[in-house]
């Protein structure tokens, strides 16, 4: 009976390899996103001499809106794989980004709340600036959104604060 429990958590364990393809996926994902910021760069260096400042300053927005939408991607796919996939042997590597150190499923859930809600102020800074040309409906949905992301990374942050302050303590208890 041992041989077969210790067989069914092998796969189990081994189950967390069924994400290595999503996480493939969105490195190709990533590739796709980043040819659309090269493509509004071109375009942006085209017409700079024939567009007014604020479609400029939109477009040149719209290079940082896609530069989060990396980062998060860039969060998620190295976060999560390191996480809940393998753990990834970059110690000594020199390139290796300083939070990767102190990533948990916790610190990962924070650090992507809280790139949503630079996103979201992108958007919404985006919208405010073209406000004249937006339904007040719809910049008024989302303000409202983007309090709820705010909030929401708020309580996140705070709850793993306080996790992880109680984990330290029983730690240290332990110890």
């Amino acid at each position: 009976m041992k041989k077969l429990e210790n067989f069914f958590e092998g796969i189990i364990f081994s189950s967390r390899w069924v994400q290595a393809p999503i996480y493939l996926g969105l490195i190709v994902g990533a590739v796709l996103y980043s040819y659309k910021f090269v493509v509004e760069l071109i375009h942006l260096c085209v017409t700079v001499g024939e567009i007014q400042e604020e479609l400029l300053m939109l477009g040149i927005l719209t290079l940082v809106d896609i530069s989060m939408v990396l980062n998060l991607l860039i969060m998620v796919i190295i976060g999560g794989y390191a996480t809940f996939v393998s753990r990834m042997h970059l110690e000594e590597h020199e390139d290796r980004p300083d939070w990767l150190k102190k990533i948990d499923a916790g610190t990962l859930k924070v650090k992507l709340a809280g790139a949503l809600v630079g996103i979201s102020g992108i958007h919404l800074l985006k919208s405010f600036i073209n406000i004249s040309n937006k339904d007040s409906e719809q910049v008024k949905w989302q303000v409202v959104i983007h309090v709820v992301f705010l909030f929401s990374t708020l309580m996140l942050a705070y709850t793993e604060k306080i996790l992880h302050s109680s984990h330290s303590k029983s730690d240290a208890k332990s110890h």
